[in-house]
């Protein structure tokens, strides 16, 4: 879909720095993804294979480079600690529109870290490859993901049901969606470098 490759940003907020994901990052990347606690919700099982990190690293490179989305690391700003990702994918020129998703550790989750990373991505997002809309997937057993879109903005328009199985249980997700009209960015914005 896209025809040109996208710089992938850096982003600064009060308390994060998201970057490029690079290969220094495998072990953090292969310790995050191989946590089944993490990984509860998600549709595939966790890593059990390091080389999984590096097809990881590929995979987010080749993204940026075919032009269908951004992935970026996420660092504590205080201390520099990796605490996950978040991205944008499926970005669609022709039809505005592209999908955002984040994966932290747990050790960082209750502190808002993934609603102030994602809403300097969308930020990002919205006033870089003029989007219009924005789209997020959640397993319905996720509260506390759904409570990170929906303090985004997201709307709740449905459920797809028994869209995947997780942990060889059959589940549900709840789709959400995220208008231009009706994102509200906060008035300290985020800062970028590219």
């Amino acid at each position: 879909m896209g025809s040109m490759s996208l710089a992938t940003p850096t982003l600064h907020t009060a308390r994060l720095r998201l970057r490029p994901v690079t290969s220094a990052d495998a072990d953090a990347l292969f310790a995050l993804h191989s946590s089944a606690y993490v990984l509860r919700y998600w549709d595939s099982p966790p890593w059990s294979d390091r080389a999984r990190a590096g097809r990881f690293i590929a995979a987010s490179e080749q993204m940026a480079e075919e032009g269908t989305g951004v992935r970026l690391a996420m660092d504590r700003a205080s201390d520099g600690t990796f605490i996950g990702w978040c991205s944008l994918t499926r970005w669609n020129p022709e039809y505005r529109s592209a999908s955002i998703g984040y994966c932290l550790g747990d050790a960082a989750w209750g502190h808002g870290y993934a609603t102030e990373g994602a809403r300097a991505l969308l930020q990002w997002a919205f006033d870089t490859l003029d989007l219009n809309r924005v789209q997020a997937e959640a397993d319905t057993r996720n509260a506390a993901s759904a409570r990170v879109l929906e303090k985004l903005g997201f709307v709740r328009e449905g459920t797809l049901r028994e869209d995947c199985i997780v942990n060889g249980e059959v589940s549900d997700s709840w789709v959400y969606g995220l208008l231009r009209r009706e994102w509200h960015p906060v008035l300290s914005r985020a800062t970028s470098s590219v």
